[in-house]
């Protein structure tokens, strides 16, 4: 920079400067779209092509105010006008409608304001600056790159013109900033150790990493295909430990993998929901980890895998956090959960409006939001939509579901005899086949109902897995149930739902989507959340055999039961 600019004309050789020719004569203006690239400074000094027009350049002050006049002053020895952003850009662009030149470093980190576009095949906040001039102005666009050519001398290079008038004659500016960086990339392909920014150009954004919420949002090149060229953001998501959770959980997960198209998600869960994650079409890959597996043996395995770059917690644990930590995961996320807010980068707020609580699949969803996510325009509480032709087979009776049981404690549970009680008023109508499900634990409740049922029924009740259980309940045409992790998997399926609930409430953890239905006393000690009732259980017993059946035969309305 302390260089004569004579002087430093004579240590520069030129590659295809005749390409702005044709502007420069016909009297329009033209822009350089610059990098950091070797002494890129040298711009600043050089008349831009021989003197004929005025060349300029848009400048960011210092906060130093003594190095900022320093620096406007060497930058303006040989002629340029400096335009400082903080001023606008009315000025800028007067001069490229007088026919004057403006170069424009691009190839810096926009943040929040920039478009994202494929960058060495990542997706980079690029600033759209030049591109909107170009389109406003009619100017052109000529990538510019500058390198050594022996000891003290520099070529630089003039790549085609993009633009108004330029190569594809691209017309807006989202889709002029994505085809520019292609053009940069081969500008720095040709010498990439001259490039400098290279430390900081592909950030992680905090707090919005997922992109749907940005204003510019993302572009692709003319030609370029996603699926083949880009290349993958990895995000983990640990599951909740229990199925009811891992199930309200999963409209959050749809919505981060929505939330940008090189999103390649995984999700560590433990082993025995592993079949459940694989039904998500939205997961691209499932991790288990065993129920004895310490944090620190998990974190090392996530290390041996060396991907992912964001870890996103949905347990509220010590223990997922410190499986992040020990993961080597440089961006974990979460609510502050557990005495963990040390663990995690970025903090998920609780909300805080007043009123009632939320639904916990809500609550999932808000750490979706709060990294930038957007649920507007798609549906992620959507459920496929029930063929009981299809489920149960044509002839065949119609099978029905029940899940008498509650892993939390018997407040949950409504009477055995009264599960059987209004299985026999639906089966009295014919037709009909009731099969049984629950946990292991609950072997004994299902003999117990079997006996109850003079054995007309199919007991799976701790016969199952996972898998083998989301097929039978697939086959079902309905279920009749506690709040169970069992209800919130047939409603993921797809399966109406009979949910009796007594000491938790609908609006915390009722079946998400539509078709169900809730069958709920409230009385003044509900809800109690406890996992044994204390008193006379008056919020199951006050719940009627009758009222059950009646709901079920009224969901069951649109499906032929011949007496």
């Amino acid at each position: 920079a302390g260089m004569a600019p004579h002087r430093l004309e004579a240590r520069v050789t030129y590659e295809g400067v005749e390409k702005i020719g044709a502007a420069i004569s016909e009297g329009r203006g033209l822009m350089m779209a610059l990098s950091h690239m070797g002494p890129w400074e040298i711009f600043s000094q050089l008349s831009l092509v021989e003197k004929r027009i005025q060349g300029s350049t848009l400048y960011q002050g210092l906060r130093n105010p003594f190095l900022d006049a320093r620096m406007r002053k060497l930058r303006s020895k040989g002629g340029l006008l400096l335009f400082d952003r903080k001023e606008g850009f009315y000025k800028p662009m007067r001069l490229l409608k007088e026919g004057g030149g403006i170069g424009i470093l691009v190839d810096q980190h926009a943040g929040d304001s920039g478009l994202w576009c494929p960058f060495f095949g990542r997706l980079a906040s690029t600033t759209n600056l030049g591109s909107l001039f170009s389109v406003r102005t009619g100017s052109p666009v000529f990538p510019v790159g500058i390198y050594p050519d022996g000891i003290g001398r520099w070529k630089i290079v003039y790549e085609d013109a993009l633009g108004a008038g330029g190569v594809g004659d691209v017309d807006t500016s989202a889709s002029l900033t994505a085809e520019m960086n292609l053009v940069l990339e081969k500008l720095i392909r040709r010498a990439p150790e001259e490039w400098f920014w290279v430390h900081n150009r592909w950030k992680t954004p905090k707090p919005h990493f997922l992109l749907t919420g940005y204003k510019r949002g993302v572009e692709f090149p003319y030609g370029f295909d996603p699926e083949t060229s880009l290349k993958p953001f990895h995000i983990l998501v640990r599951s909740p430990n229990w199925l009811g959770d891992a199930c309200m959980s999963i409209p959050a997960v749809r919505a981060i993998k929505r939330g940008r198209p090189d999103v390649e998600l995984s999700v560590l869960t433990p082993e025995k929901l592993a079949a459940l994650w694989e039904e998500v079409e939205e997961v691209d890959r499932v991790l288990t980890k065993g129920d004895n597996d310490s944090p620190r043996e998990v974190g090392r395995a996530l290390r041996r895998m060396r991907v992912f770059e964001v870890g996103i917690l949905l347990p509220n644990s010590l223990r997922s956090a410190l499986e992040m930590r020990w993961g080597g995961i440089p961006r974990v996320v979460g609510y502050a959960g557990h005495s963990r807010k040390r663990f995690l980068q970025q903090v998920v707020p609780e909300k805080k409006q007043a009123g009632p609580e939320e639904h916990h699949a809500r609550r999932y969803m808000r750490i979706a939001t709060s990294i930038g996510g957007d649920v507007h325009g798609f549906e992620p509480w959507r459920t496929p939509v029930f063929a009981p032709e299809e489920a149960a087979g044509t002839g065949a009776p119609l099978r029905l579901g029940m899940c008498p049981g509650a892993e939390f404690g018997p407040a949950k549970r409504w009477p055995l005899e009264r599960f059987a009680a209004v299985a026999e008023k639906v089966a009295a109508h014919g037709g009909v086949e009731w099969v049984f499900f629950g946990s292991p634990r609950e072997k004994e409740e299902g003999e117990r109902l079997e006996k109850l049922m003079g054995g007309r029924c199919i007991n799976l009740m701790g016969k199952t897995t996972l898998g083998e259980l989301i097929e039978v309940l697939r086959s079902c045409r309905l279920l009749l149930t506690n709040d169970t992790g069992t209800m919130h998997l047939a409603a993921f399926l797809g399966v109406p739902t009979l949910a009796i609930f007594g000491s938790t409430d609908p609006e915390l953890t009722g079946p998400m989507g539509e078709g169900h239905r809730i069958v709920r006393h409230h009385v003044e000690c509900s809800p109690c959340f406890l996992r044994e009732c204390p008193i006379d259980f008056r919020c199951m017993e006050s719940v009627e055999v009758d009222e059950v059946a009646g709901a079920a035969m009224e969901m069951l309305g649109g499906v032929a039961i011949e007496s």
